[in-house]
């Protein structure tokens, strides 16, 4: 009911507040332990600067070998921190499996699991905004990609040479085909956590799809709300806030349209699509570029013959 909503908009606007239950404390832990990483993992992908310059330089004068040793030393420290960001996106997924069944579980309907379990519907909202926050970083830096596929042609053109470079910790070859699909995603983050809901829903087969979706639209409605109405957007201290929850609504979108089996998109969805795309597109386009893309290239049915022109047409 209302008061539902009014709890989760305090949740987002005094973050710091939501304490967890007794029943809650051991995910809440574990998620908790997720997040601080987060800042650091975020600050990382911040000031990762790639290692373009010494690569052109090696390509450009292939036998000048100090060059070629000057570019393998300079992108090695640079995979072991894709390495990092790679390993950290599979417990962010475990993270977020915990929540979804904390969240979901029997009797309670998902509104009541976000009234009562409020630290975790918080957890669950950081959860997101860090995977956004990450994939608008990440899509806006091409030095990665160039950086880790330098790293492998390297790899390999030296085992054909029977070379054994140096590196420590080297990424194995396993590893690193995980790591490039990771990579080539345009938004990784986001990807791992829509396939994790959708196992987690496929899993999960006694738990109704809608007990699921219903979490999910719900955090959507209160963002949407909170942004459209004045009242709120007066109590938003700062631009931060306003990102964090265009952030959240954005992820809960993209999560429903892979989980419900019409998608966030169709006439049925439970997600007003039209009114959370006005929100974004008020707002400056160079803070929100990145999650418009992400609707435009992260979910499941945008493209689907049931969408409507004009939600389409937004998204043009």
């Amino acid at each position: 009911g209302r008061n539902g909503s009014l709890c989760l908009t305090e949740v987002i606007n005094n973050p710091g507040d939501a304490q967890p239950t007794e029943a809650e404390t051991a995910v809440w832990n574990q998620v908790s332990a997720v997040l601080e990483e987060a800042h650091g993992i975020l600050a990382e992908l911040q000031s990762y600067n790639g290692a373009g310059q010494e690569i052109r330089e090696a390509i450009q004068n292939p036998n000048d070998l100090q060059l070629q040793e000057k570019a393998w030393n300079a992108v090695c420290p640079l995979v072991a921190k894709l390495k990092r960001f790679y390993e950290f996106s599979l417990r962010l997924e475990n993270a977020l499996r915990s929540l979804l069944e904390a969240l979901t579980s029997p009797p309670y309907a998902p509104m009541q699991h976000l009234e009562r379990e409020q630290a975790l519907a918080k957890q669950f909202a950081e959860i997101l905004h860090f995977t956004l926050s990450f994939d608008e970083l990440k899509m806006t830096n091409p030095a990665i990609q160039n950086d880790f596929s330098y790293y492998r042609r390297t790899i390999s053109r030296n085992r054909l040479n029977n070379q054994q470079l140096e590196a420590e910790n080297e990424v194995n070859n396993e590893m690193a085909n995980r790591m490039s699909l990771f990579y080539a995603e345009a938004t990784p983050m986001l990807k791992t956590l829509s396939n994790a809901t959708t196992k987690f829903v496929s899993e999960n087969k006694t738990l109704p799809i809608e007990d699921t979706t219903d979490c999910l639209s719900t955090m959507a409605c209160v963002c949407r709300v909170m942004l459209e109405t004045p009242e709120y957007r007066c109590r938003f201290t700062n631009t931060d806030t306003m990102l964090f929850c265009m952030r959240v609504m954005v992820g809960v979108i993209i999560l429903y349209d892979h989980v419900h089996p019409v998608g966030a998109f169709a006439k049925t969805s439970k997600i007003d699509m039209k009114g959370c795309i006005k929100v974004l597109k008020e707002q400056p386009s160079n803070s929100v570029e990145g999650l418009l893309n992400a609707l435009r290239y992260t979910t499941r049915h945008l493209n689907d013959d049931s969408t409507s022109k004009q939600i389409r047409a937004l998204l043009q």
